[in-house]
């Protein structure tokens, strides 16, 4: 564990936690990247499981999975401004990949911000390569099978 892991707990979300995962994913993907609230809720939060990374009581980073047969999707992943960089999108990837293990889920799937593309490779995320455009912005398909 790094040193600043110490201060910030990453675990499953219980439902009280729902309401704040979602006002954090607001303020990041609306309110920094201009994404529209109607695309951000897309309907699909209901079937998923969310992971939450607390820091004081508070949601400082989230990730959702949307778990299909063999395949589970990742997406929704944000972090609070004074978050990032210290460890958080790591520690919700390592809960992720241990949580869809636990199910017999081997194989995890994505669409990254081309920002975000370094975060998912150190992690051994493998990029198809392909660029598309999502809410305007640039993003790449990326996976990874569990051992």
């Amino acid at each position: 564990m790094r040193a600043d892991q110490a201060t910030f707990a990453v675990r499953e979300a219980t439902g009280d936690e729902l309401e704040d995962l979602l006002a954090l994913r607001e303020q990041v993907f609306c309110g920094e990247q201009g994404v529209s609230r109607e695309a951000e809720l897309d309907g699909r939060d209901g079937d998923a499981t969310h992971i939450v990374a607390l820091a004081g009581g508070s949601v400082v980073g989230t990730c959702r999975l949307l778990i299909e047969a063999d395949t589970a999707r990742l997406g929704r992943m944000a972090v609070e401004r004074g978050w990032r960089r210290r460890g958080v999108g790591n520690a919700l990837l390592a809960e992720a990949e241990r949580l869809v293990a636990q199910r017999g889920v081997r194989r995890i799937v994505l669409h990254a911000q081309l920002s975000a593309e370094p975060l998912y490779a150190r992690n051994g995320y493998r990029s198809d390569g392909e660029r598309f455009v999502e809410e305007g912005m640039e993003h790449v398909a990326m996976d990874k099978t569990l051992a």
